[in-house]
């Protein structure tokens, strides 16, 4: 049996354009870049993006905290995929973006050892899929400026971030589509920015402009109010923020709270998870889409694996890497436009440029 021979850990930094969302602006990705590395030669790779505002983790407490789930996991058998992400769950409680870093290099290691590519290995097909790509949340100008550059790159759905009050989000949309034309859906997301009566209010208001589907309108601990907006709302509501693992999964959709929920794998912990997830939702007869934090084509190629293989994975979000200033991934998925091509190389097929390695801070547990 293979065993662990070493972890190492990297302070992952990739400069990008600003971008705001309701709850705060983010300039930077500060993810948290993990090597697996087995005593039979083969390693594996992982990334998490942690959002502060999102799931409570920075880069700080995931390279702090890496050491520790590192050290439990040394001369350990990588194919016990469960019973290793059990002991990093009975260790410490949350943190999920850390323990899909982990979670994501294990199934590297996995499909390669059986040589596959991670969507064949998790039995699915290489399916082409499609991203929108998001405006952040800026004056209903900028905003507008912006969705006319994507339009002109053939977007084929734009997703603007909302969260602010009833008078400027209902004027953002309506400006948007009247510039862009009725063909181009328009998706939005209010990153828990609304209480209930806004939310009804401005989903009242921009029924009329297209728009496919709404993230998150009320606080994610809202659970009743979610369920409150969805059902007075006419256009379809997406869980993203009130659902974190299987539980939240379970929880909202008995609750009949949402049409649609947002995987993410930072945000559920991995891929084991987010096939938890996954299976809730279609068991409920909800299509699901594949979001992303910030992270690399290294992390949004795990992501675009996972929802490959998948097919009630229906929607995908994983656009982040336009605004990033450098791409230090080599292999990995390519956009053909807002196409999504899969690598058929054996497990993530993706890896970090080693020149890019060596400027970065890190640390080896062996």
């Amino acid at each position: 049996m293979p065993r662990i021979r070493f972890v190492r850990v990297y302070k992952y930094d990739i400069p990008m354009e600003p971008f705001t969302i309701s709850l705060g602006t983010i300039h930077a990705a500060h993810n948290i870049l993990i090597e697996i590395g087995l005593d039979n030669g083969l390693s594996g790779w992982g990334e998490g993006s942690p959002f502060p505002m999102l799931v409570g983790e920075t880069q700080n407490t995931g390279y702090t905290l890496a050491r520790d789930f590192a050290t439990l996991w040394l001369g350990k058998n990588p194919l016990e995929h469960e019973r290793r992400m059990q002991e990093l769950n009975r260790y410490m409680a949350f943190h999920p973006t850390l323990k899909s870093a982990f979670d994501m290099a294990l199934y590297d290691l996995r499909a390669q050892m059986a040589g596959l590519p991670l969507y064949q290995y998790l039995g699915g097909t290489g399916r082409v899929m499609l991203t929108d790509e998001t405006i952040g949340l800026s004056t209903p100008e900028n905003m507008v400026k912006k969705a006319l550059q994507l339009q002109g790159k053939n977007a084929p759905a734009i997703k603007v971030k909302l969260g602010t009050n009833v008078a400027d989000d209902t004027k953002r949309i309506r400006m948007i589509r009247e510039a862009i034309g009725p063909e181009t859906p328009l998706r939005v997301d209010a990153n828990q920015g609304w209480d209930v009566v806004s939310a009804v209010a401005i989903l009242q208001n921009i029924a009329p402009y297209y728009v496919e589907y709404c993230e998150e309108p009320v606080p994610r601990w809202n659970n009743t109010g979610l369920k409150a907006v969805c059902d007075a709302s006419p256009i379809p509501i997406m869980a993203d923020e009130s659902v974190f693992d299987h539980h939240d999964a379970q929880r909202i959709t008995a609750m009949g709270a949402c049409d649609y929920i947002n995987i993410k794998l930072a945000k559920s912990g991995g891929l084991w998870i987010a096939d938890k997830i996954n299976g809730i939702a279609e068991a409920a007869g909800i299509r699901c889409m594949m979001g992303s934090m910030c992270e690399s084509r290294l992390g949004l190629t795990a992501s675009a694996h996972f929802a490959a293989a998948r097919t009630n994975i229906f929607y995908c979000d994983l656009d982040m890497v336009f605004t990033m200033k450098a791409d230090p991934v080599e292999g990995g998925m390519v956009y053909k436009g807002h196409e999504i091509h899969l690598p058929e190389t054996p497990g993530l097929g993706a890896t970090v440029d080693p020149r890019f390695l060596k400027d970065l801070e890190f640390y080896e547990v062996a």
